[in-house]
């Protein structure tokens, strides 16, 4: 048994991660400032701390006697990144050199680091390899790039393994569904079941991979425990069924019922046409499996939130840069 400290514990995928290491017999506690996550998501039995990130020696004092620490914490918000960098940089780098820091500070035995597909950047219908070079499009890739050298120079020096996970577009239950600048297949079926339009930026034509977080889970579970994951970087999600925004679109009229058609606005700045990863490597290391489509995985969501019922979008973020050129017509006129 291990004591494991997990930031983002309210959010989509650091709650889900509670949840299975809690029925795998571990103690878990776990940090969040609620920007991303719902209070609710947190599982019975974890001793959750709300702080702030950005606050070093708050995040300090809440990481005695851990064993290992997930580090799922990060305003993830890549499209609004353009408009307000100091935001997202400071929640992205700052709170990840902190969570390093800490863990250092406190004797902690493995780091493993959640990433982000936005580190890879632009490389047409090419599925990302994790040793490809990186090229970041936009604030939130680079920041997210930025964090991964800075700790692995901190793990490397400090002696503490690390871990670095690059989960795909991770899907499912407890995510945010009220966030107008994230999440995608979330936002459409908020819209569909309000019977509203979704909206596409862009010709719909871009391409992705998203993934069932119960897929997820147990590859993340065993990046902390295998010796063999040490020092490595790991692509996690499908890659046998990548989709279109499209095609998106159709998955979620279907499961809601919604019959009308998009909305299509310009496409957002930077945004990545094609982003698909391959999966070869945590298959070869961890006999990772796909159990769940598409299809399954946005029925799972369309559950979730018919459950909890529609919801208005909250505007709960500062525009810092409002070019009126380019900044989404959804942000700008709170269209969502």
């Amino acid at each position: 048994m291990s004591n494991i400290y997990i930031t983002g514990v309210a959010g989509f995928l650091g709650s889900h991660l509670a949840e299975y290491m809690i029925k795998k017999g571990h103690n878990v506690s776990g940090c969040d400032n609620l920007i991303g996550g719902y209070i609710d998501n947190i599982p019975h039995g974890v001793d959750f701390h709300q702080i702030d990130m950005n606050n070093y020696y708050d995040l300090e004092r809440t990481l005695k006697d851990v064993d290992i620490v997930y580090h799922t914490a990060c305003t993830a918000y890549e499209g609004l990144s353009v408009f307000s960098p100091s935001l997202i940089t400071a929640n992205t780098v700052q709170i990840s050199v902190n969570a390093m820091t800490a863990s250092i500070k406190n004797n902690v035995n493995r780091f493993v680091h959640c990433s982000s597909m936005a580190r890879y950047g632009h490389y047409g219908d090419v599925a990302y390899t994790e040793d490809m070079e990186c090229k970041p499009q936009d604030p939130y890739g680079i920041a997210k790039y930025s964090a991964e050298l800075l700790l692995k120079n901190l793990s490397e020096i400090h002696n503490i393994d690390l871990v670095i996970a690059v989960p795909h577009n991770i899907v499912g239950p407890r995510q945010k569904y009220d966030d107008p600048y994230r999440n995608v297949a979330s936002i459409m079926i908020n819209l569909a079941l309000q019977g509203r339009s979704p909206i596409i930026y862009g010709d719909g034509e871009q391409t992705r991979c998203f993934s069932d977080v119960r897929d997820d889970v147990s590859c993340l579970y065993k990046l902390a425990f295998e010796k063999s994951a040490v020092g490595e970087v790991f692509n996690i999600g499908p890659d046998e069924e990548p989709i279109t925004i499209n095609e998106l679109f159709n998955l979620v009229s279907n499961a809601t019922g919604f019959n009308g058609q998009p909305t299509y606005l310009p496409d957002r700045p930077q945004e990545v046409k094609h982003a698909t990863c391959s999966s070869d490597k945590i298959r070869k290391y961890f006999d990772y499996k796909t159990h769940h489509s598409n299809k399954e995985m946005i029925k799972s969501l369309v559950e979730y939130i018919s459950n909890r019922g529609p919801r208005e979008f909250v505007y709960h973020l500062p525009i810092e840069l409002d070019n009126s050129k380019i900044l989404p017509k959804t942000w700008k006129e709170k269209l969502f």
